[in-house]
């Protein structure tokens, strides 16, 4: 059985973690294997916008422990984590269930988050005598504020689904029936959008989180004077103009 399927249409990669019978913890070749699908839609023109989701009925409940005490665990964050930091074209997670651990370092690594009504989310690594692996640490003081992040990560404790939206850890909760199609739907309207555009979209405004507010101003001219430069905008600008979809060239 494959622990990972991936599938592609219309310009996205619907990328899913294959292991209900553990709630799609995730051991080195599934980690590997979803960063190779995240190589894939940074590198492929043709791929747009990414989308991230569990069989069964969890999103991913992170490690494998009986995986991560074995000698091949050496260094399992090496690699889809840092993926994820510098990946330029956007990724949706669909989450259901259960979202712990290593699985939300993913979902914290996606752009928008999308969950179901059953859907709860925690930090469990410290009962473990660990902390988070896959910037947890980092991300969640920046998604949610930060008295909640700290009392989730000291405490491995859970939050359900209307505190994930009222703290703004997910931007929708959906019904599980409608999951999918929601996030479909988010990222069909990010492949309307201008491929070039998008992808400078977000890298000015993850580098800009980081920025002094003058310096990051800077970038954000900077990226603006780039994409005035394309094709694609004279082509986004016509196509208004003529009231017609537009033909996006990428360049």
């Amino acid at each position: 059985m494959e622990k990972v399927i991936v599938e592609k249409s219309a310009g996205i990669i619907h990328v899913r973690i294959n292991r209900p019978d553990v709630l799609n913890a995730c051991d080195g070749e599934t980690y590997n294997a979803i960063a190779d699908a995240w190589d894939e839609l940074e590198t492929n023109p043709e791929l747009r916008v990414g989308i991230l989701s569990g069989e069964g009925r969890a999103f991913c409940t992170g490690t494998d422990v009986r995986w991560v005490k074995s000698p091949d665990a050496e260094g399992f964050v090496d690699r889809l984590y840092p993926r994820m930091l510098t990946l330029t074209k956007p990724v949706i997670a669909a989450i259901q269930g259960h979202c712990n651990g290593g699985g939300l370092e993913q979902a914290l690594g996606a752009d928008i988050r999308v969950c179901t009504e059953d859907a709860h989310f925690g930090s469990g690594e410290i009962r473990l005598g660990w902390i988070p692996g896959g910037y947890g640490t980092q991300r969640l003081p920046r998604v949610i504020p930060l008295g909640p992040a700290l009392e989730l990560l000291y405490t491995g404790g859970r939050i359900d689904a209307p505190d994930a939206y009222r703290l703004g850890l997910v931007n929708h909760v959906v019904p599980q029936e409608q999951l999918l199609e929601k996030c479909k739907q988010i990222a069909g309207e990010i492949v309307k959008s201008a491929p070039l555009a998008v992808q400078k979209m977000k890298t000015t405004v993850m580098q800009g989180l980081d920025m002094p507010l003058p310096q990051a101003v800077r970038l954000e001219k900077e990226s603006f004077d780039f994409l005035m430069r394309t094709e694609d905008s004279k082509e986004g600008a016509l196509a208004f103009a003529e009231k017609r979809a537009p033909n996006w060239k990428a360049r």
